[in-house]
């Protein structure tokens, strides 16, 4: 995940964290006013210590929270995201959530499953306000029903399956993540995006049939550069 961990290294990443702190650890570590503090290695704390920790006005932990989980979910806001700069704001927009809304945290669900819905719902208001400039075309022919067969993508690496991901026009994007990926239902994606479950089908029938055509390609890619070594 090259790109990934470009985009989250070398202070890619602007400011997070609240009151304005930098999102990159040299400039959080001097500034650990906070009235939490530990000697326990990060990765020993569990979800509900750090949060604990960030409730208590702790910038340590804060920057403890958001290195456990920033990795994840810019994995998730590449995935809605047509550029790395367009994924970081997400990932920036996110976060900046998770840290106003961590008192109201119910601890009913796993944390990251709570910062990931956040993420998506970040990703969803980026995708309304981009909405009104892009236009949904493919630029291609496609079978219009692909709802019996099946394709896998397990057999591609992250760089791969993100680039066929990102090339898809940004409603078929949103609809194949939401329903393929989260999990929603058609008539959930519907009200999400402001379409009706009829549509939400079509398109994320539609984004299936681009991807398996870009995947044949790729294959064929694959087979020919194999045969000619």
């Amino acid at each position: 995940m090259s790109a990934l961990s470009a985009t989250l290294g070398g202070g890619g990443l602007r400011s997070l964290l609240p009151n304005g702190a930098a999102a990159r650890p040299e400039s959080l570590s001097s500034s650990l006013s906070a009235p939490v503090r530990t000697l326990t290695p990060p990765s020993q704390l569990s979800d509900l210590e750090l949060i604990d920790g960030c409730l208590a006005g702790s910038r340590l932990m804060q920057k403890y929270l958001y290195e456990r989980f920033a990795g994840r979910m810019m994995a998730v806001c590449l995935r809605y995201a047509q550029t790395t700069f367009e994924a970081e704001d997400v990932l920036q927009e996110g976060f900046l959530t998770v840290f106003k809304n961590l008192s109201s945290f119910r601890r009913e669900c796993p944390l990251e499953f709570w910062i990931r819905r956040i993420m998506v719902n970040a990703a969803l208001r980026q995708h309304r306000r981009n909405a009104p400039l892009v236009a949904v075309s493919d630029g291609g022919e496609y079978p219009e029903d692909l709802m019996g067969e099946e394709f896998t993508l397990s057999n591609y690496n992250f760089e791969e399956l993100l680039n066929l991901i990102q090339e898809l026009a940004p409603r078929y994007r949103m609809v194949f993540n939401l329903f393929a990926i989260e999990g929603y239902g058609h008539k959930e994606i519907g009200d999400m995006l402001g379409i009706s479950e009829g549509t939400s089908k079509s398109q994320y029938s539609r984004a299936r049939a681009i991807l398996k055509s870009k995947i044949e390609r790729l294959d064929a890619h694959r087979s020919h550069g194999s045969f000619r070594s």
